[in-house]
């Protein structure tokens, strides 16, 4: 917009520039002989006069009669001017109109309504295309970091309506995959899980015939015990397959990645507010944030936006739809971002374990989920050496995001 505005700065002074220097032109085109020909006719023929060189008034535009006075003027009707050649006086009748008001006149009337055309094509590509395409710049590179939650605003402008269309309908695409991969995961994961727990069971009857080959409770006492030493070690092996499954099924199985640096407090805020305001709006949220003192928090900015981001749309799916509000604290070297939303009804046996992955709380209601997005959370908080936790506050859910103060 700043390159516009230089632009359009830059062609207003050309086409003042222009409209000055035209006009001081045809103002000055008739001062001095070069502005009165008759004058240089006159000379010429008054040259000749006094050389004895012959002349033809047809040759020359404005002189009309060229007398010699012996004493006194005769007057007329035509303009002319007096020349002393030789001693003699000389009359030269002329006749010439120098007068530019009206090519002026033309000329500004003419420009000014060019300046006009130029002026209107500028503010109509300012509010049709420049501050449209404004407001909508960010989205891809949003896209592009996986902010898929924000949804973009209906445009009916036949320059952008159907652009932003297909950019809310890529982005709704690009949720549902996400939805799906998740969703995959989650299914891969259970699937690990439920056959670590099925290898189990045999692994305790396999344990339990070994030990008693080991005892002895068998004939041949030395191939018993051969065997039973074996099967031992085999379950050994399969035991420590299958603790390497569930440790790795334990493990965090997304690709979180962080980098870490310093961002200032309402630059968090600010996205957040960007993103939410006009959405919660719609939806007949109140949103309010309170004041805070801005200050420089250690961590990943795009990465505690989707912090804020899956927090603010949990409230928004499991809250009452009344309120959600951002609240401010400090503690010790720390700063607190609290994420209030109103009608809370989770039970608080449930709350320890709403950061584990793929857990969803029985409030859930219809509400479509991975069980993801608070498991999302505290992983990301914690490789910004930051922490997470939630509380139960009366009838409000409170989440709260804990960072460093640089």
């Amino acid at each position: 917009m700043k390159s516009f505005i230089k632009l359009a700065v830059m062609v207003m002074a050309v086409l003042a520039v222009i409209f000055v220097g035209a006009n001081i032109i045809l103002h000055n085109e008739n001062k001095g002989d070069a502005g009165r020909p008759y004058r240089v006719e006159a000379e010429r023929i008054a040259v000749k006069i006094e050389n004895g060189e012959p002349y033809s008034l047809d040759d020359y535009s404005y002189i009309t009669n060229v007398e010699m006075q012996e004493n006194s003027f005769q007057g007329g009707d035509s303009d002319y001017l007096v020349k002393d050649i030789g001693g003699r006086l000389y009359r030269f009748d002329y006749s010439y109109q120098a007068d530019n008001a009206s090519a002026t006149a033309y000329f500004n009337i003419c420009f000014g309504l060019t300046a006009g055309v130029v002026l209107l094509l500028l503010v109509f590509l300012f509010i049709k295309i420049i501050r449209p395409f404004e407001k909508i710049k960010a989205y891809p590179t949003e896209l592009a970091k996986g902010n898929l939650t924000a949804p973009i605003k209906d445009n009916k402008d036949k320059y952008f309506g159907k652009f932003l269309w297909g950019l809310d309908l890529l982005r709704e695409k690009l949720e549902g995959q996400k939805t799906a991969e998740l969703a995959l995961q989650k299914q891969n994961k259970m699937m690990v899980l439920s056959l670590s727990h099925d290898i189990k069971t045999p692994l305790g009857v396999i344990e339990l015939y070994a030990k008693a080959l080991e005892r002895g409770l068998y004939k041949d006492e030395q191939k018993k015990k051969d065997i039973a030493v074996r099967i031992t070690e085999k379950c050994e092996d399969i035991r420590g397959y299958v603790d390497s499954i569930v440790k790795a099924s334990s493990e965090d199985f997304l690709n979180l990645e962080v980098n870490n640096g310093e961002f200032y407090l309402s630059a968090l805020i600010d996205k957040i507010k960007a993103f939410y305001t006009d959405k919660l709006d719609l939806l007949k949220i109140d949103f309010t944030v309170d004041n805070f003192s801005d200050r420089i928090l250690c961590g990943d900015l795009e990465r505690s936006i989707e912090v804020l981001q899956n927090i603010i749309e949990n409230a928004v799916k499991y809250g009452d739809g009344k309120r959600i509000s951002i609240e401010f604290s400090r503690e010790d070297d720390c700063q607190l971002i609290h994420i209030r939303n109103s009608g809370c009804t989770l039970s608080k046996d449930e709350l320890p374990h709403i950061f584990d992955s793929f857990r969803r709380g029985s409030n859930i209601g219809g509400n479509k989920g991975s069980g993801l997005g608070l498991y999302i959370c505290r992983t990301l908080m914690h490789k910004m050496n930051g922490d997470i936790f939630a509380e139960i506050n009366g009838d409000d859910m409170v989440v709260t995001a804990v960072y460093s103060v640089a």
